[in-house]
């Protein structure tokens, strides 16, 4: 089933409900919500995607997100998907948000960060593989394997902001 979102303009303001296919097809502005997890050492939740997910199939990515429906924040999507996809409860913190041009359609990404437990249960239909990578780790990683089209951009303006927040 396709879902609705929230069709938004470039400051981020609601212009209409559309389905998430249609925004996609049309490369219209919508909102997705990313968490990137860190353990209590300050380490970062890597996975690899599952291959039966539709999109980015046997990908790594760097956060944990996907699609707000129509009516939900970038907080509640962000912990919607890490009940979906982890199995964990957590409250993350929205930190920013940026016009996001890689991937399948240009988006309104919502970046958020999470302390999580170690013991996390991945939903195998979404997540294939998943480890804890210090950042270092995670900057080699991002040149050895094959992450998700904004994997890399998400990455850099997440350390960026946690340098100028610091």
């Amino acid at each position: 089933m396709d879902e609705s979102v929230e069709r938004v303009d470039g400051q981020d303001r609601v212009l209409g409900v559309i389905s998430r296919g249609e925004a996609i097809r049309e490369g219209r502005l919508h909102r997705v919500a990313l968490t990137v997890c860190r353990d209590e050492d300050g380490r970062i939740l890597v996975h690899r995607r599952s291959e039966q997910v539709s999109r980015f199939p046997g990908l790594y990515e760097v956060g944990v997100g996907g699609a707000a429906i129509a009516g939900e924040s970038y907080e509640q999507a962000a912990a919607r998907e890490l009940a979906e996809e982890l199995g964990i409860r957590a409250l993350p913190r929205l930190l920013f948000t940026f016009i996001n041009r890689s991937g399948l359609s240009p988006h309104r990404l919502g970046v958020h960060e999470a302390v999580v437990p170690n013991a996390v249960a991945p939903d195998p239909d979404e997540v294939a593989w998943h480890g804890w990578l210090t950042e270092p780790e995670l900057g080699s990683a991002l040149l050895e394997r094959h992450f998700t089209p904004d994997s890399h951009e998400t990455f850099r303006q997440y350390l960026a902001f946690r340098s100028a927040h610091s």
